[in-house]
């Protein structure tokens, strides 16, 4: 990867290396602050971050038949109290946002353990909430000592680096994942379990707390682009960077134990990307090129007198040979004339307007969207 900069003559172009090149799909081996103050800032577009929940837990907890549940119970999710654990978040998160770039974001998931905790720090820092995102389970472990609810959910909270970014959000993608629905901030998902979920040579599960790759298969999606950099902090046995590599982006893993490291470097090395870079995004139709209602008319699809109608058949407009409608006494734009039979302030005239083909209705943008075809 390079980049193209203009020397102070303005005499022409070379070519300078992207600093973060040499990090890109590698996992360092490190305490998470440290790494990322070693990195490039303003390098990262995207950060998923599962830190430590603090989940304060003491004593053994059984199931009803006695044995052992297998819970969170390692050295790195301890913490000498709230304030330690506001230390450790402020630093991480600070860290983050220096090698974050002005229009990236950064994802933290958490529970009620210390997700509020984690959002009250965010905020101070300076991040700008987009969404919380919950992750309902569909699959969650049961509260065996039957004196809380079953805690089914967790939460991630998903901030722009500050309130004036243009951060990226691939609402297409989003909303084709969802049968053409808007994404909602409620994700019905599983947890990792299964062949997917990775087993120590015992049988054990390697990690206590691997995510599910369709929680982040989401999350990628949704807020990077193919080729966009993606940093997580707290690697463990390598997940995003699986993702990552599957989704056709790049991935920087950070992780300390030596043992994960190993896991995530042969999970990955196993893993290949889905498919071509050109199947792997929805485009946004911001990008797209513009195609004026004009073209339809000139290239043949629709034809000057041709009868237009709403999909509940309410209105009708006729095409003038320029690209304009008629209805009743108003002239105007697909949009314009939308609006005015609807009595409305606007209206999208490529998805209100439908032809009639075959007794069926189909709206004017599926021409639109060929002629588009044609282009690329």
């Amino acid at each position: 990867m390079a980049r193209e900069t203009k020397n102070l003559r303005g005499e022409g172009a070379n070519l300078t290396p992207d600093p973060i090149t040499k990090y890109r799909n590698k996992i360092l081996q490190g305490a998470c602050v440290e790494v990322l103050n070693s990195l490039p800032a303003e390098s990262v577009d995207m950060i998923f971050a599962d830190p430590p929940y603090n989940l304060q837990l003491s004593g053994e907890l059984l199931r009803p038949n006695n044995t052992k549940v297998d819970g969170v119970d390692h050295v790195w999710d301890r913490f000498d109290g709230f304030k330690a654990y506001d230390e450790f978040s402020t630093a991480w998160l600070t860290a983050a946002r220096r090698v974050l770039k002005p229009n990236g974001t950064l994802w933290v998931i958490g529970s009620y353990h210390n997700i509020y905790r984690v959002g009250t720090t965010l905020q101070d820092i300076g991040y700008w909430m987009l969404n919380d995102v919950v992750w309902r389970k569909t699959n969650p472990m049961p509260n065996f000592r039957g004196r809380r609810f079953t805690n089914a959910h967790e939460t991630m909270l998903w901030v722009a680096k500050d309130k004036d970014s243009k951060y990226r959000f691939n609402y297409e993608s989003m909303k084709a994942m969802n049968d053409d629905l808007q994404m909602r901030s409620d994700w019905m998902l599983p947890l990792c379990t299964g062949g997917e979920r990775l087993k120590e040579e015992n049988g054990k599960k390697a990690h206590p707390t691997q995510k599910p790759e369709a929680l982040l298969h989401r999350v990628i999606m949704a807020s990077t682009d193919v080729g966009d950099v993606i940093l997580d902090p707290f690697f463990g046995t390598g997940t995003t960077g699986a993702m990552a590599k599957k989704l056709g982006r790049s991935f920087i893993g950070i992780e300390r134990d030596s043992s994960y490291v190993k896991l995530a470097r042969d999970r990955i090395f196993k893993t290949q990307q889905l498919a071509a870079d050109e199947f792997l995004n929805t485009p946004s139709k911001r990008t797209e090129p513009r195609i004026p209602f004009g073209s339809l008319v000139e290239k043949g699809f629709l034809a000057p007198g041709q009868k237009l109608t709403d999909m509940r058949r309410r209105h009708t407009a006729r095409i003038r040979a320029d690209g304009t409608l008629v209805s009743a006494e108003f002239k105007g734009s697909i949009h314009q004339v939308g609006a005015q039979v609807q009595k409305a302030p606007a209206c999208n005239g490529w998805q209100f307007w439908c032809v009639e083909q075959q007794g069926k209705l189909v709206p004017i943008d599926v021409y639109r969207q060929q002629i588009r075809t044609e282009i690329h």
